[in-house]
């Protein structure tokens, strides 16, 4: 049987498409664990901001070198990078057998079918073209994520994502369902939900958003697990939503909503279509009806025309405290943007003095409310075991790999996958130390 063998760079969406291709594989191929001499190495790429770009070259010379010592056949790239420069690529890397888009990972079969009797494949990618549906995934971790949709329909004007992964289209609500039993029952404990806009769920299906319609669905699944949302956008936050969360059993009170700004100028010229004060009063929203709720977002800076006074606000806003994680990216100039051609482009070490300053301010606020979590009891997911007694888990408030965890010591064997009850004892910059009760 003939090895196939996945690397998968970029986010969560990556994640899903690569068991996607994994499941679609898996009878007729091993899906190999290691690299080494591998039939065909699958790798997912990213393609959306310049820092993404180069790890996913990097990635391609460091399999075109074992290629090179015969460790390795043939090189299959996937992903954005792929959907974007799979002409130039094909030019430039003439190792790389076959470039498969975005929107046709469901014809991976037939790709390495045809790689037997052609030398190059480019494939023609549809980025509208429907969500493969696989309900019935295997290989199954105590973390799964679950797409809901795909594409976006907001076309903000630094953003490449609706080039490369199309309009929203929403899956059913029964098929979500039905992957997420099949999950559960099978030892999945945190179900993600991922899309591009999550609150835009179903505007497509139902000519509505119906994210509390899904979540209200999700609820009733029976098993221990819960679900968290990632990427919401403020103008779907609504009472309703906001209901269903704070009544939910399952649903995390974590909203991961990518503000990119405060600045009405900024957030203008990024076509945005909001404005600093909606944001600040669906923040206060969020908090006022789920007094735990955890928010985190994501902010650009180095934005076109974004002055030292459109970045002090921007300071004085994370200084307000009311954002608990936060991640920060320089702007990346990207061809086939609107904002590529926008005037005052800023520099590469203002921007990345602006970025080091945001993160600078969130370390204090960081600082002082995992201080006010001493003593509190939470529920925790074990993700890993450190060795000598010692675990990594994370409570409600942290998504996997991009927020923080709970450092605990423990007398008795813990599970990964398990949920345990924590008492906090001391608190770091970004994390928690805690005990088993």
């Amino acid at each position: 049987m003939e090895k196939v063998y996945f690397i998968t760079l970029g986010c969560s969406k990556n994640t899903y498409d690569s068991n996607i291709m994994k499941e679609l594989l898996k009878d007729e191929f091993e899906i190999a664990e290691d690299i080494i001499n591998a039939d065909y190495v699958i790798i997912n790429t990213c393609g959306f901001i310049e820092s993404a770009k180069e790890e996913s070259i990097d990635t391609i010379m460091e399999v075109i070198e074992l290629q090179k010592g015969g460790l390795v056949k043939k090189i299959i790239l996937a992903g954005c990078l792929s959907e974007r420069y799979k002409e130039e690529l094909a030019k430039e890397i003439p190792e790389v057998s076959a470039f498969v888009g975005t929107g046709n990972i469901s014809s991976i079969k037939k790709v390495i079918e045809r790689l037997k009797e052609e030398d190059l494949i480019i494939t023609e990618s549809d980025i509208n073209s429907e969500i493969p549906e696989i309900t019935r995934k295997t290989d199954i971790s105590h973390i799964e994520y679950v797409k809901i949709s795909e594409g976006c329909d907001n076309f903000c004007s630094y953003c490449i994502i609706p080039k490369l992964r199309g309009r929203n289209r929403s899956r059913k609500i029964e098929d979500i369902v039905k992957e997420i039993e099949n999950l559960t029952s099978n030892g999945a404990r945190e179900i993600v939900l991922i899309a591009q806009n999550s609150t835009d769920y179903g505007i497509d299906l139902y000519g509505k958003r119906s994210l509390s319609n899904l979540l209200k669905s999700i609820d009733k699944i029976n098993g221990d697990f819960w679900v968290r949302i990632l990427y919401m956008y403020t103008d779907g936050i609504d009472k309703e939503l906001l209901e269903v969360i704070s009544n939910s059993k399952k649903i995390l009170p974590y909203f991961d909503i990518p503000l990119q700004h405060i600045s009405d100028s900024v957030l203008k010229a990024m076509n945005r279509n909001t404005s600093g004060i909606k944001i600040r009063q669906i923040l206060k929203n969020i908090k006022d009806s789920i007094e735990e709720a955890v928010i985190r977002t994501t902010i650009i800076v180095g934005f076109p025309g974004e002055s030292e006074k459109d970045f002090e606000e921007l300071i004085n806003f994370i200084g307000e405290g009311a954002i608990d994680k936060l991640g920060v990216f320089e702007y990346s100039r990207e061809e086939d943007t609107p904002a590529y051609n926008l005037p005052n482009q800023i520099d590469e070490e203002v921007k990345r003095y602006r970025r080091d300053s945001l993160m600078e301010k969130q370390l204090e606020v960081s600082e002082k409310l995992l201080r006010n979590k001493i003593g509190q009891h939470y529920r925790v997911l074990i993700d890993e075991y450190a060795g000598e007694g010692n675990y990594i888990g994370r409570s409600y408030m942290d998504a996997e790999e991009v927020d923080g965890v709970i450092y605990i010591e423990s007398k008795d064997e813990l599970i990964v996958g398990d949920f345990v009850k924590v008492e906090i004892t001391d608190s770091l910059e970004y994390d928690l130390i805690g005990r088993i009760i």
